[in-house]
């Protein structure tokens, strides 16, 4: 199993930077690693929403089978991964102080992820760590750097 959290300061706060967030489409604009997006319910936002994101992670591809578990508007989103990786995903905003008393987001992202024996199991979420860490980052200052 691989757990990994990674964060960023975004120059927005959290109402303007969920605005973006929600729209889950709209998150192969930032994430380098998925390709697409295709909803398999009607709804697109909100708990229960499933779809499918093609993932591409260097010559790896394959198709993650997502739900959403958790919907606070403004705060945090979560995710269930059902696809060949399992597992669970969340992302946190939380208010944080920014320069001249603006008011920026702390945007924390975490997932604990696990790989079936085929992918190396634990052995190759612990190898994987480190790669899918370095790609969240970059994720994380690209989504960043639109605001």
């Amino acid at each position: 199993m691989a757990s990994i959290r990674v964060s960023t300061v975004v120059p927005a706060g959290p109402a303007d930077v969920w605005e973006d967030l929600r729209d889950i489409a709209s998150h192969v604009r930032w994430m380098s690693d998925a390709a697409s997006i295709r909803f398999l319910t009607d709804a697109t936002e909100g708990v229960g929403v499933r779809f499918e994101c093609d993932t591409v992670l260097g010559p790896l591809k394959l198709t993650d089978r997502m739900e959403v578990t958790e919907w606070r508007a403004g705060e945090a989103m979560g995710i269930r991964h059902t696809g060949v990786v399992s597992g669970v995903g969340r992302f946190l905003l939380s208010a944080t102080d920014g320069p001249n008393g603006a008011v920026h987001t702390r945007f924390e992202w975490t997932e604990t992820l696990r790989f079936p024996w085929w992918m190396g199991g634990p052995l190759g979420a612990y190898a994987a760590r480190p790669v899918l860490s370095a790609v969240w980052k970059r994720n994380l200052r690209v989504f960043a750097a639109r605001f």
